[in-house]
């Protein structure tokens, strides 16, 4: 497989969101120095994004409460090439997101109106009337930007979401300008004939579109989802270390797709061997330490093909 069919010669792109995603649904929260470990590692491992955390209110989400000084730490003298990023809700996540050096901004709105209400408070056409601006506020001032259509699959609370829907909310994206553009499937409802359906449909929206992947692995799908999405063009990934997340405010929560795994996967086709796996194993196996549990990673438990063999 070249790194994808619609996108020809572009690279394949990793974003790492384990640090946010990952995290948000964890009852334990991680202390700062070991989030800062955690992202050592992952800059080490040459991944091209990193999603550091979102800014929120902390008494909704503990986890993300020291965000702005993780922010501070690592963009302070930062020498790595990998793109810091941070999810944002609204404007005043955007002005604490710009005080502390986000480097790219995450910005999103749902096609379930259930979900967007229990996730922002808001339906789902005032959030985009909100993100839009704060979106356009952020290239502004020279920030990189990915906006988002989450529940893009279908919603745990409402079940299929219309097409039509999540069209809309990216033809809105587009003609704010706006062409870097995810479709996350928030409740792991995705298949990858959908998947392959939906994006192509999204890229045909406007030649300027590039599109990422953001799948959860409730029903064992994800790997399967992201390979049709790479079948469709989508060059960006979105992926969490040992398989870590969900989202707090779904029906059913589930993590995502583990990068390890996924990095994995794409090495054996002969992609991405620029990125160390086995630094990823660590930051992993790390965390499965950490929590004291297995979780929902499978290569960090087995090992790599080929290294078990040539021990």
């Amino acid at each position: 497989m070249t790194d994808t069919a619609r996108a020809g010669s572009k690279r394949l792109t990793l974003h790492e969101v384990g640090l946010r995603d990952g995290l948000q649904l964890e009852s334990r929260v991680v202390p700062l120095e070991k989030k800062a470990a955690w992202l050592s590692g992952l800059l080490e491992s040459g991944v091209d994004i990193i999603q550091v955390g979102s800014f929120v209110h902390p008494v909704k989400l503990p986890q993300m409460a020291d965000t702005d000084e993780l922010f501070r730490r690592f963009t302070a003298g930062k020498k790595s090439p990998a793109v810091l990023s941070g999810l944002v809700l609204n404007e005043k996540g955007l002005e604490r997101g710009l005080a502390c050096g986000v480097e790219m901004f995450c910005l999103g709105a749902s096609a379930s109106e259930t979900h967007s209400r229990k996730n922002t408070g808001m339906g789902t056409d005032e959030a985009v009337a909100r993100i839009i601006p704060a979106a356009k506020a952020a290239l502004s001032a020279g920030k990189k930007v990915q906006v988002s259509v989450q529940s893009a699959f279908g919603c745990g609370f409402e079940g299929p979401v219309p097409e039509e829907r999540v069209l809309k909310i990216a033809r809105a994206y587009a003609e704010a300008g706006l062409f870097n553009i995810s479709l996350a499937d928030t409740a792991g409802h995705a298949h990858p004939a959908q998947v392959e359906h939906l994006f192509g449909a999204v890229l045909a929206l406007d030649p300027a579109i590039e599109c990422a992947s953001h799948f959860h692995n409730t029903y064992g799908l994800g790997m399967a989802n992201m390979f049709a999405a790479m079948r469709a063009g989508v060059a960006a990934h979105e992926t969490s270390f040992a398989g870590l997340g969900g989202c707090p405010f779904t029906k059913v929560a589930a993590g995502n797709v583990a990068t390890e795994d996924f990095v994995h996967a794409l090495q054996l086709e002969g992609l991405r061997r620029d990125v160390s796996l086995d630094r990823l194993l660590e930051v992993a196996r790390d965390a499965a330490k950490y929590f004291g549990r297995d979780l929902q990673g499978f290569v960090y438990k087995t090992g790599p093909i080929g290294i078990k063999a040539a021990a």
